[in-house]
Parts: C-alpha cells; structure tokens; sequence
C-alpha cells in the first residue's frame, strides 16, 4: 500500500516524541507538496523493505519454478508444469532447491520494494499537488489515470536501480548442481558477469522490463487504490468499517490489483528472463538442452526475441510459467501491500495522498 487513508483520532506517542505532528497534521488537511523528512523517509524505506522480503520468502518455490519453465529449452523439458516441477525439484535438489536463488532475491527486494513504494508516495504526492494546483482545487484526488503514472513512475526507479541483482537472481536460480560453473552468491555471480561479459550484460533484458513494469506495476497501485476508495466511499458490502478495511479486504484489493498486472504484462517477463540467459556460456543444460538448437536463445534485441521465441516454440510460449506465477503473484502482491500498511502503522508513518 502506497498511501494511507485511514483517519487518525489522535497522534502515537512515537509520532509526539519524534516531532512528526506537524507533517501528520499537513497531510490530514491536504497534501501541499512532497515531503522529505529524513525520518519519514527511512521509515517508508523500512516499511517497503520489510513488505518485499517477507511477500517473496513464502512464494519462493513458486518463484523458481515460474522462471525455470520460462528459460527452458523446448529441446529439453525437465518441467511438465508447476506439480511436477516442484516434486522434481524437491526429489532431486532437496528443501534447499525450492528456495534457491531466494537469498539473492530478497537482497534484491528489499531495496527494490523499499524504493517502489517511497518513490510512488512521492510521486504521488508531487502530481497530486501540481493537479490541485493546476485545477485550483484543493480537495481534488488522485485519479486512476494519475495513479497509474505514479505507479509506472516508481516501478521504473525502482527496477533500474536494482536491475543487475535481478539478472544475477534469475541465473543463479537456474543453475542446478550439474551445472557447469557454480555462482557462489549475487556479489560472486555480478563479479563474474562484468567480468566475463562485461558491463552491459548487468542489464540484459532492461528494455522489455522497463516496458512491462509501466503496465504491471502501474496497475497494481491504480487498482489496488481505486478499489480501496471505492469499497471505503460506497461501503460496498458493508466492507468499510469505520472508514477502514479489514486485512481479508485489503488482501483481495491487492489479489485483483496483482492478477490484472501480471496478466498484462507477463510476455515481456519471459522475454526478459531469456534474455538475461544470452551469453551465459556455463549455462546449465536446461538452457542450452546439451548442446543442441542454441540458436533459439540467442537474441538481438527485445523484437529479435520475441519473433524467435514464438516461430520456434509458438505463442504459447510467451506464457510460460504463468500458472505458478499467478498462484504466487496474488499471495505476494496482497501481503506485499498489508504488510508495508501495518509496518507503517507500528512505525507511526502517517501519509495521506487522498482523502
């Protein structure tokens, strides 16, 4: 969750002792231009953080299962679909191959996440100030549309300033024990690449991430918001409680906000995993299927890739993986959200981007 619209009865002893009242009080009345409080900013840092690791630790397994049937080879199918993948898995690498990758994943999250949601609060506090501005009312809100340019917005700082732990991650949750060279960890694996492909290779696969990050992260906050002020303005239901959601609501406000996203936006995901997979010279055999047909991995551009992967596997390999994906992605986002709402809430951070 990027904002809070919960109605305050009264400043927390934390807010009091750390001086935040006049900011709380600010953002009760309306929001009059972005703030940069340092503490305000380490808390929603914080709470990002905390949300994205915890998301991503209980759908890891579904996560490597997601990217091991998007990169591998037609030549070399290992993985039938999500059941049998995870019982291969757990038969032939153990509890510890379910979770591989997740280490280098949460190091990459945590900051991810922490910069997503701190940027789209600033972002949408910025637009929401210059549209009163402009409008020259100020009580206006935050439309869909505004939100999902906010959301487009730190989705896309936040990618590229963690895109090189992302490449990394997806290798190393590919390679298995029988894989020819062994990434020992994210900081071996970034060492390795920049120094056998060199710099550009951290950011494989950027463009088609940048692109699909605009409509999935751009309506997972346009959604999951409007949905949340619709149920809290109407009551649809009776769902809105004292002008609150419960947690079973919040969780289905983000459910839908994650589906609709990833739906829309997941071709340009298996595009980038493969591409990220270019040049891997080491790669494991579910890549490479031994040695035979390379060619369908080696791309020239984000087009070049598309039109390789649908003349040698057909359409339906822009899908690949998308049932995992979409068990873990509805879990993930939901928790994502309360969890970043309620550790604003123990932290005292009290953010009004709409009344």
């Amino acid at each position: 969750m990027a904002s809070e619209d919960v109605k305050s009865t009264g400043e927390t002893a934390v807010t009091r002792i750390v001086g935040f009242a006049e900011e709380a009080k600010l953002a009760r009345e309306g929001v009059k231009g972005p703030s940069y409080a340092v503490l305000s900013i380490c808390k929603s840092l914080v709470a990002g953080g905390v949300a994205g690791g915890i998301s991503r630790t209980a759908v890891a397994p579904l996560e490597r299962m997601k990217i091991l049937l998007q990169v591998q080879n037609s030549h070399n199918i290992k993985y039938n679909g999500t059941i049998q993948g995870l019982k291969y898995i757990w038969r032939t690498e153990g509890i510890r191959g379910l979770f591989k990758g997740n280490g280098t994943n949460c190091a990459r999250i945590v900051p991810n996440s922490a910069v997503k949601f701190f940027s789209y609060e600033q972002a949408s506090s910025g637009i929401l100030w210059l549209y009163r501005q402009q409008t020259g009312n100020e009580n206006a809100e935050l439309t869909p549309l505004l939100r999902l340019g906010a959301g487009a917005c730190a989705g896309i700082i936040a990618m590229s300033a963690t895109y090189p732990m992302d490449m990394v991650r997806g290798r190393i949750t590919v390679q298995t024990e029988r894989s020819p060279y062994q990434y020992r960890g994210m900081f071996h694996a970034l060492g390795t690449v920049f120094r056998e492909e060199g710099f550009r290779a951290l950011y494989k696969g950027w463009l088609p991430s940048v692109i699909g990050v605009i409509p999935y992260v751009g309506l997972n906050f346009a959604v999951y918001e409007s949905l949340k002020d619709h149920i809290l303005k109407e009551n649809v239901f009776g769902l809105a409680n004292d002008s609150e959601l419960g947690v079973v609501t919040r969780l289905g406000c983000g459910a839908a906000a994650g589906t609709i996203g990833q739906t829309v936006a997941y071709p340009l995901d298996v595009i980038r995993r493969r591409m990220q997979m270019v040049g891997w010279k080491d790669a494991d055999a579910i890549i490479t299927a031994g040695g035979r047909n390379r060619q369908a991995f080696e791309y020239n551009g984000m087009v070049d890739a598309f039109r390789k992967t649908v003349r040698h596997e057909g359409f339906g390999a822009l899908y690949k993986g998308l049932i995992p994906n979409s068990v873990k992605v509805v879990p993930s986002i939901a928790i994502a959200f309360v969890t970043y709402e309620y550790v604003k809430d123990i932290l005292g951070v009290e953010v009004r981007i709409s009344d």
